[in-house]
């Protein structure tokens, strides 16, 4: 990847421009390459596209990017949030095996600093269900989510015991003392 700096004359004829010479009229400054924006300016590509978007509590959302700002706030249009889920007593393989079930929120504003991971669902595979999930009843998905969830905090609970025992301290282990 070349290096450029916004002071870099724009090419003509594939060569660089010589900036000690005037030909003419000045000319109006260019449009910065995309490889410049390096903020929230990068989220104009996606504008109008489908996207996923993962956020630090672990939801995922898929919606339609309508808007955004400085800060990476995002307005989603057409949302919908995807929970997904193994298969009970399935084991960790290569591929998973699971549930997932859809919930349509509509407009869907996420403040920027919860976004942790996102990206363009392509379009010609969006109707195909994830690779080893099968689509399932909502109420069934959430059933076995939230027992997942229990046992995953109960393992959490027991290892920050332990940890406690051995003289670590960490932020949660004031609910485990107590």
């Amino acid at each position: 990847m070349e290096n450029l700096t916004i002071s870099d004359a724009p090419l003509q004829g594939g060569l660089a421009a010589p900036s000690s010479q005037a030909c003419g009229p000045p000319q109006q400054p260019t449009q910065l390459p995309p490889q410049m924006f390096t903020t929230a300016a990068q989220l104009l590509d996606l504008t109008d596209k489908k996207l996923m978007v993962v956020l630090r509590d672990g939801r995922k959302l898929i919606g339609v990017l309508r808007s955004w700002d400085q800060f990476a706030n995002l307005v989603l249009q057409s949302t919908t949030e995807r929970i997904f889920t193994p298969k009970p007593g399935s084991t960790s393989s290569d591929i998973p095996q699971g549930f997932y079930a859809d919930i349509a929120h509509g407009v869907f504003l996420v403040r920027g600093e919860n976004v942790l991971l996102l990206g363009e669902i392509d379009l010609d595979k969006d109707d195909d269900p994830p690779p080893g999930y099968e689509p399932a009843e909502l109420d069934v998905v959430k059933k076995l989510s939230e027992e997942k969830k229990a046992v995953e905090k109960a393992k959490e609970k027991l290892r920050l015991k332990k940890l406690a025992k051995i003289g670590f301290e960490g932020e949660n282990l004031g609910d485990i003392v107590f």
